[in-house]
């Protein structure tokens, strides 16, 4: 009676492991074929202009052009348009685009900025927006003390 208790026992567990192995095959072949949808978002980010995350603009003289490398990669699964505004303390600098671009393309550019006033710790603004909306998509931003020229 043991064996054949044990046997039944053994067959049940086999079929019980055969099942799961059958189901996570399914499962892989499932999300393979029908991948979950993918996040969508947009890589945005300032470099200095030696193309690192250092050596930005930190003190300007008034009407000098600071520059940096700006970086836009379009993770939307779409084709999208942007436009890039940079601003001063509340004073637009410059505007850049439309920029299109489609899912996956990456745009990098040098960005100019002039402050045209004096003053410590100015906030420098690169304000993305999608093209045709009115309200920010992602900001970044960066603090730069503007002096007068020297005179001689």
């Amino acid at each position: 009676m043991e064996k054949q208790a044990g046997s039944i026992l053994g067959k049940t567990l086999s079929i019980v492991i055969l099942l799961a192995i059958l189901g996570s095959i399914t499962a892989l072949f499932y999300l393979v074929a029908f991948p979950q949808s993918k996040e969508k978002f947009t890589e945005f980010y300032i470099l200095g202009i030696e193309e690192k995350a250092t050596n930005y603009p930190r003190q300007l003289v008034v009407g000098q052009e600071g520059r940096v490398i700006v970086g836009i990669v379009n993770r939307e699964h779409e084709t999208v348009s942007y436009v890039l505004e940079v601003i001063i303390d509340g004073i637009m600098s410059n505007e850049v685009g439309p920029i299109t671009l489609e899912h996956g393309e990456k745009w990098e550019r040098i960005v100019n900025f002039t402050p045209n006033r004096v003053g410590n710790n100015q906030k420098v603004e690169f304000l993305l927006y999608r093209q045709g909306q009115s309200e920010v998509y992602q900001e970044l931003y960066l603090w730069v003390n503007v002096i007068e020229a020297e005179v001689l």
